[in-house]
């Protein structure tokens, strides 16, 4: 187990050449962190899943993202950016998805199920571009609290969310709950 001090700074030595999906999911596969330090980062709300900043830079940020039981993100895509997860605390699930049809004129796009992934015990996981379309879920039979932490490369603050009941998406504007282990000013928990 890594401090996340250790993990941080062993991913801004990564060279630009190698900051790719592989290089970095096998970092985060050898470098599993210690909760511990992360735990000051982590706030929870019965109404949404946080997130929570921990680092940023040009080249990639990394948040913890805290779920209740029962939370699911949107099913969203990660506006062209590489992503990757590890979840250190609980339980999660993720589901992506393929565009089985879609007209961007209209904001209208029909998606279909296509794999699923299970997420514990600091195991890694990441968006591949070929397939961003996704959604992560704490289902609530998974019986706890999970928090799993999002490194994306590079920073977006926005990305497009889908609604599978009528077939549409749009554009979203992504904020942050908590900002170096201190709530965002107007966030009430």
């Amino acid at each position: 187990m890594v401090p996340i001090d250790n993990l941080i700074k062993n991913l801004r030595e990564v060279p630009d050449e190698n900051f790719v999906c592989d290089y970095v999911y096998d970092l985060l596969m050898a470098n599993p962190v210690d909760v511990g330090t992360i735990e000051r980062f982590f706030f929870w709300s019965d109404k949404f899943y946080t997130r929570n900043l921990i680092y940023k830079d040009d080249r990639f940020e990394m948040m913890a993202i805290c779920w209740e039981p029962g939370q699911v993100s949107r099913v969203h895509n990660h506006a062209d950016q590489m992503c990757w997860m590890t979840v250190p605390v609980g339980k999660l699930k993720g589901q992506n998805f393929a565009v089985a049809e879609m007209d961007e004129t209209r904001g209208y796009c029909k998606l279909v199920e296509t794999d699923t992934f299970d997420l514990a015990d600091c195991l890694a996981a990441k968006v591949e571009l070929e397939e961003p379309i996704h959604q992560i879920l704490n289902l609530a039979e998974f019986g706890g609290r999970a928090a799993s932490l999002h490194i994306y490369s590079k920073p977006f603050d926005a990305c497009l969310s889908y609604c599978r009941d009528t077939d549409t998406f749009k554009e979203v504007k992504l904020c942050y709950t908590s900002i170096d282990g201190k709530l965002c000013d107007g966030i009430t928990l």
